[in-house]
């Protein structure tokens, strides 16, 4: 075989594993193809090791890309017409590791990149828009009600795309601060007095103000360690929304240290936040330290971003490697600090959930609603909860006493 066959094989066989990776959720274009092919050029097939990370440098820009690239890699470049032969007998050999959503998205972008040709698969497409019309209600039923962790890579996509369009509904509380109000229950002396005045004192006409209202502060703090890894990222979607939705909200990751990325969710472009964030972030899918993470930050952030009665969600299902450490004290803190503390937990999408673990048990005395959030329509569920003024502090307190107890 001639070099500019065997060049012209690579081109081809880079662009189809290019699709397969666009096919299963990364950003891939024309120009990142391009690059790629540039830089096999330079680098050559000599070695494996050496083209699959030049590839890696070209296609990967996040942390969360690069399980799903080291599966299709060792797939697709496993063994020359391997991937044809499988998808003729619609059978896929099995992938390395056990990451069971990779897998399953890895596996539908192959059969969809690798299937049929562009016309073949834009008439199918307008086919099945066509015969899936009727359906269309069922899908989103069953998408509101389906677990982050068992969704595949289409409806990751689609489920994004509603969490792109929810909108956090302002719940009002007055302030310290009065604004003029004729029908307000309150006298305004200090403008009853300045009227007189101007009027030459003859008469004393009466002002009147009320307080003014104003949403609350929200604060999130989002466990991104290996146990809340699937959720964790698809709620980075859900606050970046909730951010450029409304103002005064601040949002900070923990899993062994703390980190604020709520410069990086202002974003409007998703992309670019989450690629800034991924920058930053240096234990994501690692170890959990909730004791310590939050001891750092009521040292650190809980004066600036606490105050005017914040409201706090927690999202964590408070298994902690350090067992318990210190937790209880700082999540009493947290709680004493703030005007309502949400904990979110994908745990309790089981029924037999019982506060066994430390950490639970730990957490459970200092919140105020205990909430599984697992799939969309939990996340609506939260929504609508955050719109509405809280139970009574005490109520809380009491009710979840019990059942630590």
């Amino acid at each position: 075989m001639s070099s500019s066959k065997e060049g012209g094989l690579l081109a081809a066989n880079i662009m189809h594993f290019a699709r397969v990776l666009r096919a299963a959720g990364l950003p891939i274009g024309t120009g990142k193809i391009l690059e790629a092919l540039r830089a096999a050029s330079l680098v050559g097939i000599g070695s494996r090791n050496d083209f699959y990370w030049t590839l890696h440098a070209v296609f990967v820009n996040r942390r969360d890309q690069r399980e799903l690239f080291d599966q299709a890699f060792h797939l697709f470049w496993r063994n020359p017409g391997l991937l044809e032969r499988a998808m003729a007998l619609a059978v896929l050999p099995p992938p390395p590791g056990n990451e069971e959503d990779v897998s399953r998205r890895v596996a539908e972008a192959m059969k969809a990149a690798s299937s049929k040709p562009a016309d073949d698969r834009s008439a199918e497409q307008e086919e099945s828009i066509e015969g899936d019309a009727a359906h269309t209600w069922s899908h989103r039923e069953v998408l509101q009600h389906k677990d982050f962790e068992k969704m595949a890579a289409e409806e990751v996509r689609a489920a994004r795309e509603h969490i792109k369009r929810m909108r956090l509904p302002i719940m009002e509380v007055p302030t310290r601060r009065w604004r003029p109000d004729q029908a307000g229950a309150r006298a305004d002396m200090r403008a009853s007095l300045r009227a007189a005045l101007r009027s030459g004192g003859a008469v004393i006409p009466l002002r009147r103000r009320r307080r003014r209202r104003r949403h609350p502060p929200l604060v999130i703090l989002c466990d991104i360690s290996g146990s809340m890894d699937r959720y964790s990222r698809m709620f980075l979607h859900f606050m970046h929304a909730i951010t450029n939705d409304r103002d005064r909200v601040h949002t900070f990751l923990f899993g062994t240290r703390l980190t604020n990325i709520t410069r990086y969710l202002r974003y409007r472009d998703i992309d670019i936040a989450l690629d800034k964030v991924s920058r930053v972030v240096e234990d994501w899918a690692g170890g959990t330290r909730i004791g310590r993470c939050l001891h750092d930050f009521n040292r650190d952030w809980s004066r600036r971003v606490l105050g005017q009665g914040a409201v706090v969600l927690f999202i964590s299902d408070g298994l902690d490697r350090d067992a318990g450490e210190g937790l209880g004290a700082e999540m009493q803190r947290l709680h004493l600090s703030c005007r309502r503390l949400v904990w979110l937990n994908p745990l309790l999408r089981y029924e037999a959930f019982e506060p066994k673990s430390i950490g639970i048990r730990a957490i459970m005395p200092h919140v105020d609603e205990f909430r599984p959030v697992h799939n969309l329509d939990s996340l609506r569920t939260l929504i609508e909860s955050l719109g509405r003024p809280g139970p009574r502090r005490m109520e809380g307190m009491k009710s979840w006493r019990e059942m630590a107890a």
